[in-house]
């Protein structure tokens, strides 16, 4: 976890920390904020619903059915499906473990032609963007459904059910401005790989992985260049871990990715950048989007979920 807090006009960036315990860490950062000031909280996890999937499961709204996730009808629906026939709009993460598993298996699965269709518009590709994971497949390094799974059931579940303590997902329950002037705790998705792009960076997998130190020291340059830019203030620690491309170790990539994801939600916060997410019922009700993404009219009209969109 990256963290920054306001300090007169700008705001200071400290050097990650280690999260002990994720269902306590809303609470946690409830109590590290002062009173009478809201905080926002963003995730390297899908949030929201593929608009395919939500019309195959007859999902009209994310924040309708997300309270229910794991109980009645909804019961398996965190129980990662061990066998293609187990694949329901009920209980559709796949597969539990390798092994004689295929994509095929959640297609059929969930009655859709192929796995872009379980795309969000914000996850698809263009330009410079590639498409992101399918959030329902749990098999490989860049898989995200496992920790879809934690962070919805861990982390946002059990705070947004917290009696007295005002929590706000973006854009479900609301646009930034109004969520940042009513709620206490506002929670956004933030994809490192769409933060690179904010900054200035080559996002990764054009030329560097994020998987090597020296790839990582790579991105020190602009990284800083962003902060003195924007007048952001980063803390001794904090720079020389950017410096060092955060450690030898591979695992060096999850605080590389959770500073890349707060200058990114900075460099919004501070109006350098619109959140990105689109006026439509689709987008606010259902899917989501990544925070800050820029919004392309004629790729969500041309989404073949939208309404009136052909196929």
């Amino acid at each position: 976890m990256a963290t920054g807090r306001l300090v007169g006009a700008t705001y200071e960036l400290d050097r990650p920390e280690n999260v002990a315990q994720a269902s306590a860490l809303l609470p946690a950062l409830d109590r590290r904020t002062p009173r009478g000031s809201p905080f926002l909280v963003g995730f390297d996890f899908p949030i929201g619903f593929p608009a395919a999937y939500a019309k195959t499961a007859g999902i009209e709204r994310f924040l309708d059915e997300f309270p229910r996730l794991g109980t009645g009808r909804w019961k398996k629906f965190y129980d990662v499906a061990a066998e293609p026939t187990e694949i329901s709009a009920v209980r559709p993460f796949y597969p539990l473990r390798p092994g004689g598993t295929s994509h095929a298996h959640v297609t059929a699965g969930l009655r859709v032609a192929a796995m872009a269709d379980l795309l969000r518009v914000c996850e698809r590709g263009e330009g410079r963007r590639r498409d992101a994971s399918v959030m329902f497949w749990t098999l490989g390094g860049k898989q995200v459904g496992r920790a879809a799974i934690a962070g919805w059931r861990e982390v946002i579940d059990p705070a947004l059910r917290q009696a007295g303590f005002r929590v706000a997902i973006w854009p479900f329950h609301g646009t930034l401005e109004h969520l940042l002037q009513t709620a206490r705790c506002v929670v956004v998705e933030a994809y490192p790989a769409e933060a690179c792009l904010h900054l200035e960076l080559t996002p990764p997998g054009h030329g560097w992985s994020k998987r090597r130190q020296a790839d990582r020291r790579r991105q020190a340059e602009g990284m800083l260049a962003w902060a003195w830019r924007r007048g952001v203030v980063l803390t001794k620690g904090l720079r020389a871990a950017i410096r060092d491309g955060f450690g030898v170790s591979e695992s060096g990539e999850d605080p590389f990715d959770a500073v890349l994801g707060v200058m990114s939600m900075v460099e919004v916060v501070l109006g350098h950048r619109s959140d990105g997410a689109p006026a439509d019922h689709l987008i606010r009700d259902v899917e989501g989007w990544i925070f800050g993404r820029p919004a392309h009219q004629q790729i969500i009209a041309g989404h073949p979920c939208a309404k009136g969109a052909r196929r």
